[in-house]
């Protein structure tokens, strides 16, 4: 329903004339939040992700000691700039990467941290290529959005490659796809939509015989991939390990389970990180130098992704992603265990999806929220999308069991409509809607309805 701003059903908010005492404040926190999902209890699959208790009060606290506090100012802070090269430093380690010659910075995001890394190629081939005038970078349809934000905001085209029967990006037409004015090839590890990690080696090979880097977005794995092949499961190459690997992006408010608000970028030669700098000499309010896309840079966020690592240390975050995958091994059991259901790819790790050749999924996914599951639906094919964090332990069985329940007797697989699906939105679009238009309207009724 479209309300109109202002009206009886949404009168507009107006600035306050008096403030409220701080007990009456927090209860209307409170009441604002009660209808938002119960994250805590394991009923989302995505969007939050948290682990023990006592390592939340961990990061927490960290937050709220910096939270005042402002990167912009480094000589005014030095402990949040000496947090930043240390949470930078331990990530180089954790990645392969040596540290005599590697270099990064923090970020707000993965989304960041990608835009800054196209930023970074780009400015160099302006300096190195100057012959290219319309600059390219190849990029797996399965990689994320960020990458095309990155090409509306920086001008490079986004040339697509198409997955193969892995899921994972196809090594021979990524090959194709390269051209004189190729200036970054993309991969992802994982992809999102899948949880599969890319064909890094080849895909590396290929971009270092034409002299291109290769930018892995790690935002979602980079934390956990190490840990999980240091438990024994088996994890393709992605890291700095390989040769023609020449950035990566790492979330640390995904799996490295910091505060929202933290991700690092991360390069091979600390030259290259150069060129994402930027810095402005001609200013009246003085010389204004920039590392990342941010001015200010909230420290809360970098001190609680410093908390974060410092304490677990490997052995902690060795045994969180102990629990992680075998709760993920219950759960491919019992989606297994469901004839009509199967996990699309081969997944190393915790993040996946689930499709049928058999039952409508769209389905599936609408009779799964009607037992207060949120679940996030995807296309191409479709599915529904799960990344299991400490929080689903205690909930595995029941949702393999609900699972059963919405599958069985569904409709056909495509009988439904084929509406669009809604990344991090339960619901999705009516079929035959001007996609790009009804996602925009949607966005603009969030502040406007």
């Amino acid at each position: 329903m479209s309300v109109t701003p202002g009206s009886a059903d949404q009168p507009l908010s107006r600035f306050p004339a008096h403030g409220l005492p701080a007990g009456e404040l927090r209860d209307r926190l409170r009441a604002k939040s009660s209808g938002d999902v119960d994250w805590r209890s394991g009923r989302i699959w995505s969007l939050v992700y948290s682990t023990a208790s006592e390592h939340d009060d961990v990061v927490h606290e960290a937050y709220q000691q910096f939270a005042s506090e402002n990167l912009l100012g480094p000589t005014a802070f030095p402990s949040l700039a000496t947090m930043e090269k240390e949470v930078v430093w331990m990530l180089l380690d954790l990645l392969g990467a040596d540290p005599g010659t590697a270099g990064g910075t923090m970020t707000s995001g993965g989304t960041e941290s990608i835009v800054l890394a196209v930023k970074a190629y780009r400015d160099r081939a302006r300096v190195q290529r100057p012959e290219i005038t319309a600059p390219e970078m190849v990029v797996p349809v399965t990689a994320h959005p960020a990458f095309l934000k990155a090409a509306d905001l920086l001008g490079v085209r986004a040339v697509p490659v198409p997955v193969d029967h892995t899921y994972g990006a196809d090594p021979a037409a990524f090959a194709a796809a390269m051209s004189r004015s190729t200036i970054l090839g993309c991969a992802s590890a994982p992809c999102f939509p899948y949880g599969v990690v890319d064909p890094v080696e080849e895909l590396a090979d290929i971009a270092a015989r034409r002299d291109v880097g290769l930018h892995i977005d790690a935002t979602i794995g980079g934390f956990a991939l190490p840990f999980v092949r240091e438990l024994g499961y088996q994890v393709p190459a992605f890291d700095f390990s390989v040769p023609g690997v020449t950035s990566i992006a790492a979330d640390m408010h995904k799996y490295g389970y910091g505060p929202k608000g933290s991700s690092t970028i991360l390069y091979r030669d600390r030259g290259l990180r150069r060129y994402q700098f930027a810095a402005y000499t001609d200013w009246p309010g003085g010389i204004l130098a920039s590392p990342t896309l941010l001015g200010t840079r909230p420290g809360g966020a970098i001190a609680g992704a410093w908390a974060a690592i410092v304490y677990e240390g490997r052995e902690g975050y060795r045994r969180i992603f102990s629990t992680v995958m075998q709760a993920t091994q219950r759960l491919r059991d019992g989606i297994a265990s469901i004839p009509q259901l199967n996990v699309i790819g081969d997944p190393p790790m915790s993040v996946l999806a689930v499709g049928s050749d058999e039952v409508d999924m769209m389905t599936v996914a609408d009779r799964l929220e009607t037992r207060k599951w949120r679940i996030d639906r995807q296309r191409d094919p479709d599915s529904i999308h799960l990344i299991v964090n400490p929080t689903h332990v205690p909930v595995i069985d029941e949702f393999v069991d609900d699972l059963r329940w919405a599958t069985h007797d569904a409709p056909p697989a495509g009988s439904a409509d084929n509406g669009a699906t809604l990344y991090g939105v339960t619901s999705r679009l009516e079929a035959g809607a001007d996609v790009e238009v009804a996602v925009l309207d949607q966005l603009e009724s969030r502040y406007d309805s």
